[in-house]
């Protein structure tokens, strides 16, 4: 029994301090269900932990991605075909693939201390060093405030913009939850860019202002550059696995579908709401700044998804009438660059059901009516990996969804 207790005491405390993750043998497939009892053959394998669906298996006519290790690959493919599922394999090898992207990344050069660029994905310091420069020089228009710290140490920053009354309607935004959804933090900076060093823009930031946190789970979107590009949750430690998934972690109908108890999962809630200082941080800006918050935004990928609330069940919100309508005026505006197409609806009614988020939390216990997932377009040989030179398209179409949301905020509140 002692020599049983010490094995499992060894692999507890190799899953927790493995530094480096590897994908290799890895394979992506898509799959293409055709009626239901198909569809419930791919359900069934969302009870493995280690197999990660990117794709929510949801409806009919839409194809779920998943990825799936080596020791599963087999009875998977046996499941798939004795149902007769339709499949392909998308990537045949996850670690080639990742150490590709890597190597892209490491023939760019970093920006210099306090500049940023959009020619690739930034790291955690550089935004930092960026939100300082611009605090620097905009004293004017623009603070940063920590409002926390992550579970390894890295500040949670917030810029406050605005060049009005302080007394104006607040947007607040927020980007990086999920720490391989590089994009998020990505356009997230271009939209700071943007209302802060481009004077064009300059009536964005007169009649509204604006509170945007860059990089809400910095351990997580530092561990995909050092460690694992796909990892998703925080990086606190648990006794089995590491990390919680943040957009379950919020306290409004916790964990009553969509999430996890497992710590193993992508999906896991976490131990009890707000157990996280990242969710914690967000949770006392809204608190703080109370009904002068009109607008959330929360930006995501991947997906082409303009969502509000509910996430917990399919019931609507009493004002969805005003949130859809919303949505189809920004989903026009980001169609009129390059014609990309937005779904819009409640999270639960066109994505998939996951209680804990966000948007939901914001809305039901903050009092912001106004509260959206965007999630962001996805693209390159897996979804996460938007290819650096996508950045700044994506951000320009999306960038004209949001003066569509500020418009609109600064026209009715």
């Amino acid at each position: 029994m002692v020599k049983v207790a010490v094995f499992v005491l060894a692999i507890i405390c190799v899953v927790i301090t493995a530094e480096k993750v590897s994908y290799e043998g890895y394979k992506v497939y898509q799959l293409y269900p055709s009626d239901e009892q198909q569809l419930a053959v791919i359900i069934s394998f969302t009870s493995f932990n280690s197999i990660d669906f990117w794709s929510e298996p949801r409806m009919l006519g839409k194809p779920t991605t998943v990825m799936v290790p080596p020791n599963l690959q087999e009875i998977f493919v046996a499941t798939l075909e004795g149902a007769h599922i339709n499949y392909k394999i998308l990537i045949d090898n996850v670690e080639r693939v990742n150490n590709a992207e890597k190597e892209r990344q490491s023939t760019h050069a970093r920006s210099a201390p306090g500049k940023i660029s959009f020619t690739e994905y930034q790291r955690y310091d550089t935004i930092q060093e960026y939100l300082s420069e611009l605090a620097a020089n905009y004293p004017d228009i623009v603070s940063v405030e920590e409002i926390g710290t992550s579970y390894e140490g890295r500040g949670i920053s917030m810029i406050k913009i605005g060049a009005g009354s302080s007394d104006n309607p607040i947007i607040l935004v927020d980007g990086g939850i999920h720490a391989r959804e590089w994009i998020s933090p990505a356009f997230v900076t271009y939209l700071i860019q943007e209302l802060v060093e481009n004077e064009d823009n300059r009536n964005m930031i007169e009649s509204t202002n604006w509170l945007i946190i860059p990089v809400l789970n910095p351990d997580g979107y530092e561990y995909t550059h050092t460690s694992a590009r796909l990892w998703r949750k925080t990086r606190s430690p648990g006794l089995l696995c590491t990390g919680v998934d943040g957009n379950r972690n919020f306290d409004f109908h916790w964990m009553e579908t969509g999430a996890s108890a497992l710590q193993c999962s992508d999906t896991f809630a976490g131990s009890a709401p707000f157990s996280e200082s990242e969710t914690s941080a967000l949770r006392d800006v809204v608190l703080a700044y109370g009904d002068q918050i009109k607008l959330y935004l929360t930006f995501h990928s991947y997906g082409n998804y303009l969502l509000y609330p509910w996430g917990y069940t399919s019931e609507l919100p009493e004002d969805a009438d005003v949130l859809d309508a919303l949505a189809v005026d920004v989903e026009a505006a980001i169609a009129s660059v390059a014609g990309t197409r937005y779904t819009i609806g409640s999270s639960t009614n066109v994505l998939y059901a996951a209680a804990g988020g966000s948007d939901d939390w914001v809305k039901g216990i903050g009092g912001v009516a106004l509260s959206y997932t965007i999630e962001l377009p996805g693209g390159g040989i897996w979804g996460f990996d938007l290819p650096a030179a996508r950045i700044l398209p994506v951000s320009l179409e999306t960038f004209e969804g949001v003066k569509i949301y500020q418009r609109y905020v600064a026209d009715n509140f």
